[in-house]
């Protein structure tokens, strides 16, 4: 018998579970074919488990679906909350690949979770690639020093934060930070302290920002923080607060002690912007900040 979802806990593996009771043979034929080719037509895991709600909504009725893979921070909600629930942790051998429930107002029969059970083995493959290909676009968007998104993450987040912005109408402002005198740091002490410098200034900015904000290494010594909802005053208070943490806070990488400082630029959207745009002007202010003695913010103003 169904038992809520905080109650119930089936493990799936590869293998289809001992029948408890005899299953139609057009299920194991017909339906379980025509499961295995949707599952077969894409690697998106959102679309897999609606492919899955859908097929198996013919046989088994249900309201809603929820599946969660904490090691990929990936959840998928579908339809409505319901009182009853069947819910299943999903294996493939020994690698575990989250955990899926259907709900629904009534309760699930013990002969609805036998079929069930027999569907999901279907989805376990088609659900193993689909995780696989998401955690390696995951990886190609990451810095692989610092391990914060890189420039093609921005590229691309960057114009969904615009159009985002735009259909809200609402603020939206940039950060660009360069370290001040890398080049020495790399001069003096070599390049393993100056990627540990990297990897601190990027610890320390990602202190300072708020759960919202996005950060990327933007190239070299240079990175950027996306801040949505934020106006002058807001994106003004965060560069400076990472400022100060960083000229406050020496980081000691092999032995020696590295006192840096950073130079930071700011830029709010304007209706003209292009993504190109907003940059071009943080950066433009970030020149400012270095000519004018570094270890300082610049805000430029968008154009009238």
């Amino acid at each position: 018998m169904n038992k809520p979802l905080h109650e119930m806990a089936q493990v799936v593996t590869g293998a289809a579970p001992p029948p408890r009771r005899s299953v139609r043979p057009e299920l194991a034929a017909q339906q379980t074919l025509e499961l295995v080719r949707y599952l077969q037509t894409t690697l998106d895991p959102t679309r897999l488990i609606e492919l899955f709600s859908q097929e198996v909504g013919a046989l088994i009725p249900h309201q809603g679906v929820r599946y969660r893979n904490e090691d990929l921070n990936l959840e998928v909600k579908l339809g409505t909350q319901a009182r009853h629930s069947c819910s299943y942790k999903l294996n493939l051998g020994d690698e575990p690949l989250g955990k899926l429930s259907l709900r629904r107002n009534e309760k699930f029969s013990d002969r609805e979770t036998e079929i069930v059970e027999r569907l999901l083995c279907n989805l376990l493959y088609p659900l193993r690639n689909a995780l696989l290909y998401q955690d390696a676009l995951q990886l190609a968007q990451k810095d692989p020093l610092t391990g914060v998104c890189n420039r093609a993450a921005l590229d691309e987040v960057l114009q969904r934060e615009l159009s985002h912005a735009r259909r809200r109408q609402a603020d939206c402002a940039m950060l660009v930070l360069d370290i001040d005198h890398f080049k020495h740091i790399n001069d003096r002490y070599g390049h393993i302290i100056g990627d540990c410098a990297l990897k601190a200034i990027a610890l320390m900015t990602g202190t300072c920002k708020r759960d919202g904000d996005l950060l990327f290494r933007y190239g070299g010594e240079e990175f950027v923080v996306l801040m949505r909802d934020t106006d002058r005053d807001g994106a003004a208070l965060l560069a400076e607060r990472i400022r100060c943490y960083i000229a406050e806070n020496p980081c000691r990488c092999s032995g020696a002690e590295l006192a840096m400082t950073v130079s930071i630029g700011v830029s709010m959207l304007a209706d003209s912007d292009t993504a190109e745009s907003l940059f071009a002007r943080a950066d433009q202010a970030l020149y400012r900040a270095k000519h004018n003695g570094r270890n300082r913010i610049c805000v430029t103003d968008p154009p009238s």
